[in-house]
């Protein structure tokens, strides 16, 4: 993605896409009182430049979270081999220990990918699975405050607060997967085109979508560099807390505007937790708070280089 920085009015877009991802431009015009041209030419213009995108991004039954240590000079290489993976959600390159950090879903396979795909992996020297007990907040969730509380809100009518839970059936209806597929390539796919390319009538894909979303089934997502937006500063906090403070803890970070994905682990920490903010500063500061010698034990923070998938996407 290109480096600089967004305007004011691009970065409200980016906000209101953030919480409705196929919202109209014209509903997100009204929303933000500014004329529905500029707000399409805005919007277009970051989509088709890839500074934005929006997709669908499909929800796992199970998932962990793999800490991964790379053979020397050979991160990026791991990275980019971990980001190829349709089943990887994300995936950060470190200062950390583990120098490649990434979210896998798996279903029923969990024994062959840890004994056989992923040790497998170019580049990997070790790994460390952390199985995912709870989310707090997932990306969907996150604001990067250019709104106001109404505007959120107003953009909110439509899709409802970010999921944290949900239950994958067995099967899916048979153009589901199809479905699902092209709003994982454009999220912001019109149902006359699903419609043509599932070969259903539009009133059909219409309920289709809002089922599979109303379900769980997954999610639509406006995925963009946190630095494009203001915030330079990316990390992933490992938070070693005892049991029962984890819930107290998780759903106090989940309050945070800092905060992008919170999550309960399984394994030597309790919690990652991923933070975006402008400034090293602003990092030391928040690692300053006194929930942190409330509730937990140990805070171990690695800075984020560099990302090579976001929300099931390359970057």
């Amino acid at each position: 993605m290109p480096a600089e920085s967004l305007n004011d009015l691009q970065r409200r877009i980016v906000a209101a896409l953030q919480v409705d991802g196929r919202a109209p431009w014209r509903k997100i015009a009204d929303t933000l009182g500014e004329p529905d041209r500029t707000v399409a030419r805005y919007g277009t213009g970051l989509i088709e430049s890839g500074r934005v995108v929006v997709a669908a991004v499909s929800h796992s039954e199970h998932s962990m979270v793999l800490a991964c240590k790379s053979a020397s000079g050979t991160a990026r290489l791991n990275g980019e081999a971990l980001a190829q993976r349709s089943d990887v959600t994300f995936c950060y390159l470190t200062t950390g220990s583990a120098d490649v950090v990434a979210e896998i879903g798996y279903r029923e396979n969990l024994k062959e990918l840890l004994s056989l795909q992923l040790p497998a992996t170019a580049g990997l020297q070790s790994l460390t699975a952390f199985p995912v007990l709870k989310y707090f907040k997932t990306i969907r969730g996150w604001r990067t405050g250019a709104l106001t509380e109404a505007e959120d809100q107003a953009m909110l009518s439509r899709t409802g607060p970010d999921r944290t839970e949900w239950t994958i059936p067995e099967t899916r209806g048979p153009k589901d997967d199809d479905i699902i597929g092209a709003l994982q390539e454009d999220g912001r796919v019109s149902v006359e085109a699903l419609a043509r390319r599932t070969k259903m009538s539009e009133t059909s894909v219409a309920r289709r979508v809002e089922w599979l979303l109303g379900s769980g089934q997954f999610s639509i997502r406006a995925l963009v560099d946190p630095a494009l937006v203001g915030f330079d500063v990316e990390a992933l906090l490992w938070v070693r807390a005892p049991s029962h403070n984890v819930e107290a803890l998780g759903r106090e970070l989940r309050t945070w505007p800092e905060v992008r994905y919170a999550a309960a682990i399984a394994g030597d920490a309790q919690l990652i937790v991923n933070v975006t903010v402008t400034t090293h500063l602003e990092l030391y500061r928040l690692l300053s708070r006194g929930i942190w010698e409330e509730h937990a034990t140990h805070v171990s923070t690695d800075l984020i280089y560099e990302s090579r998938k976001r929300g099931g996407r390359s970057m």
